[in-house]
C-alpha cells in the first residue's frame, strides 16, 4: 500500500493573474489526492464562519493542523498540514531569527502505511544565513527521529552546492532536484520532499497542469512512498 505526500506554497491563494481564488487552490489540493500535504503562505480566519483552512479540510475530508507564523488582525498566516492519517502527536517548532520574518515548522507523528511516521512541514527564510540556522535546528530534531521520517515544504534553498543541501543529503540521501518555481517556467527547486529511508521514495514529480501553473507562483510537489516489501504484494 502506498502513501502519497505533497507540499504546496499557495501564495495566499493569489494566482499569477493577481486574482484571489481559494476555490482554484481547493481544486489543486483535490487533484493531488495526497494523504499528507504541507501548505505554505496560507491565510485563514478562525473567528469567521468561512475559515479557509477548515473549509479546505471539511470539503476534502482532511484533518487540519494549523501552524501560523503571523497573527494578523485580518487572520492567521503561515503553515498548515492537511492529513487523512491518524495523528499521534503535534509539536510546533519556532524557527524564527531575530529581525527576520517569523518562521516555524509543524512536527507531526502519524500512523501511515509505511509505519509510524515523523513528518515535519516547514517554510524556511529568504537569506542563506537564516536558512542555515533553521536547517541546523530541524536536523537536530530529525537526528532523534527513528525512520521513517519526512521533511517537506518550501525550503527557499536554490544553492544546490550550499551547506544546507549537503547536510540534507548526508541525512536523507540523494533526492532528485525538481524545479517548482516560478510556476509558469520552473527554474528553481525551492519546494522539497525528503524521506528517510530513501528506499521508500517510489516517485516524485512537480504537479504541472495548466490550472496549477496559474493558481500560485509555485507548483505543488507530489511524492509516492511505498514500504520496502510492497513491491512483492499484488
Amino acid at each position: 500500500m502506498s502513501l502519497v505526500v505533497a507540499t504546496y506554497n499557495v501564495h495566499d491563494c493569489i494566482g499569477r493573474d493577481g486574482r484571489y481564488d481559494p476555490e482554484r487552490v481547493l481544486t489543486i489540493i483535490r487533484e493531488l489526492d495526497a494523504d499528507l500535504i504541507a501548505l505554505q503562505e496560507l491565510q485563514w480566519e478562525p473567528e469567521v464562519a468561512l475559515d479557509l483552512l477548515q473549509h479546505f479540510a471539511s470539503r476534502l475530508h482532511y484533518r487540519a493542523v494549523p501552524g501560523p507564523t503571523l497573527l494578523r488582525r485580518n487572520g492567521h498566516y503561515g503553515n498548515a498540514i492537511l492529513t487523512r492519517l491518524p495523528v499521534r502527536n503535534i509539536r510546533r517548532v519556532d524557527l524564527s531569527i531575530p529581525h527576520r520574518e517569523p518562521r516555524a515548522a509543524i512536527d507531526l507523528s502519524v500512523d501511515s502505511p509505511c509505519g509510524p511516521l515523523r513528518a515535519i512541514g516547514t517554510h524556511l527564510g529568504l537569506f542563506p544565513g537564516e536558512r542555515r540556522k533553521q536547517m541546523t535546528r530541524l536536523l537536530s530534531i530529525l537526528a532523534d527521529a527513528p525512520p521513517p521520517a519526512l521533511l517537506f515544504g518550501d525550503l527557499n534553498e536554490w544553492f544546490l552546492w550550499g551547506r544546507p543541501f549537503r547536510w540534507l543529503r548526508n541525512h536523507f540521501g540523494h533526492i532528485p532536484d525538481i524545479a517548482t518555481y516560478p510556476s509558469i517556467l520552473p527554474l528553481f527547486p525551492l519546494d522539497r520532499i525528503w524521506v528517510k529511508p530513501r528506499e521508500l521514495l517510489a516517485d516524485i514529480a512537480a504537479y504541472s497542469t495548466p490550472l496549477a501553473r496559474e493558481t500560485s507562483d509555485h507548483l505543488p510537489l507530489r511524492a509516492v512512498l511505498k514500504p520496502a516489501d510492497s513491491s512483492s504484494n499484488p
